[in-house]
């Protein structure tokens, strides 16, 4: 019997259980991976002022993002493949955040598609946009977003080339998994997931098969998705996307003050303050880091929000202490996934929620909209 306290036990479990190759897409970053440990050192930098003597009764973690009401200032990033994690992973995880109170962000890359999700999960969950080559399928997939009910467009600037993830191009990675000798070794001593995943006719890219003309079997859809990332996305480009989009606005990718600027001028309502979570520019700084000069130069009309490094409870403390409105997980849920299905994904919220309120708490504060710099040391 596994004792689950930390993200960390969930992360050991979730190593057993899921193919070595959707593990190293999760756990690996760019290059170097200098930045992938850059995000999890920085975020220790930052160091709590206790206080004493507080009235702790009373305490709650709910707050709003995006104008949502959230039972604590934490959201499910968009994952690309989450499917691949467990079989439907993306509504189980959609299910668990919203059952739980918290946003759900699907990805563009999603293995079950918006409609899927809609209709087994909720309709009013967040989706993460990737502009394609493809002008006219982009176009098409914002119209289903907008038929599903999606309530925020989250338009994703750091991914128009792809980085180099040494690990994916090691495993040869590709969905549906080929079934080459290396992969059938590893599938052996996973059977829970290879019965999932027989169990499920969701076992590619929802949101692209079916969609896109040039895609009719597995080898056109891994090129086609090599070849459709946009390059030539600018600004101009945003500002139309903007416009094609009548609900709330959130851009992801955002490290520097003079984008942020930009953003909030082409009429963004958020911004996610993110490296990608270290899988793109190595050597970039940290998102923690970035943060409160963000915050300083827009926070005042512009909602500001984060992700890349958010291991633990105390993470979502610092990153509010900072200034962020809010934050989002991406492998820290992957790893409840992986491990335990839903239920996984409930147990990851469950431990960030506790350990955020026992932070919050030592810190001598008794409600989440209280917190801000003061109770950090400069």
């Amino acid at each position: 019997m596994h004792v689950i306290t930390c993200l960390e036990d969930l992360r050991r479990v979730y190593h057993r259980r899921v193919p070595r190759m959707f593990v190293d897409y999760v756990e690996s970053g760019s290059w170097t991976e200098s930045t992938l440990r850059v995000n999890r050192d920085d975020f220790a930098a930052v160091r709590f002022r206790q206080r004493v003597a507080r009235d702790l009764s009373n305490r709650t973690l709910a707050s709003t993002m995006m104008g949502e009401d959230v039972a604590m200032p934490v959201g499910l990033a968009p994952v690309g493949m989450t499917g691949m994690q467990a079989a439907d992973g993306e509504i189980r995880a959609a299910r668990a955040a919203r059952d739980f109170g918290v946003p759900f962000i699907l990805s563009t890359m999603s293995i079950c598609s918006v409609e899927d999700v809609a209709e087994h999960a909720y309709r009013g969950f967040w989706f993460q946009l990737y502009v394609m080559r493809d002008e006219d399928y982009v176009h098409r997939l914002i119209a289903r977003v907008k038929k599903v009910g999606c309530r925020v467009l989250v338009l994703t600037l750091d991914l128009q080339v792809l980085g180099q993830r040494h690990a994916d191009i090691r495993n040869g990675l590709t969905v549906p998994m080929r079934l080459t000798l290396p992969n059938c070794f590893n599938l052996a001593g996973k059977i829970p997931w290879g019965l999932g995943m027989l169990r499920t006719g969701r076992r590619s890219f929802g949101n692209i098969v079916g969609h896109v003309d040039a895609v009719q079997d597995t080898r056109s859809l891994m090129s086609w998705v090599g070849e459709q990332f946009e390059p030539r996305l600018d600004w101009e480009r945003v500002s139309a996307i903007r416009r094609e989009w009548d609900g709330p606005f959130v851009l992801k990718g955002i490290l520097d003050v003079n984008d942020a600027v930009r953003a909030r001028d082409i009429g963004a309502d958020g911004i996610i303050v993110s490296n990608h979570g270290g899988r793109q520019l190595d050597g970039t700084v940290s998102s923690i880091s970035a943060l409160r000069a963000i915050v300083d130069a827009v926070g005042d009309r512009v909602e500001v929000m984060l992700d890349s490094g958010v291991r633990s409870g105390q993470d979502v403390m610092r990153a509010r202490a900072l200034g962020a409105s809010g934050v989002f997980i991406g492998r820290a849920y992957i790893y409840g996934l992986g491990a335990a299905g839903g239920a996984g994904v409930r147990q990851v919220l469950e431990i960030l929620h506790n350990e955020l309120d026992l932070t919050m708490a030592l810190c001598g504060e008794q409600h989440i909209r209280n917190v801000g710099q003061h109770n950090v040391v400069a």
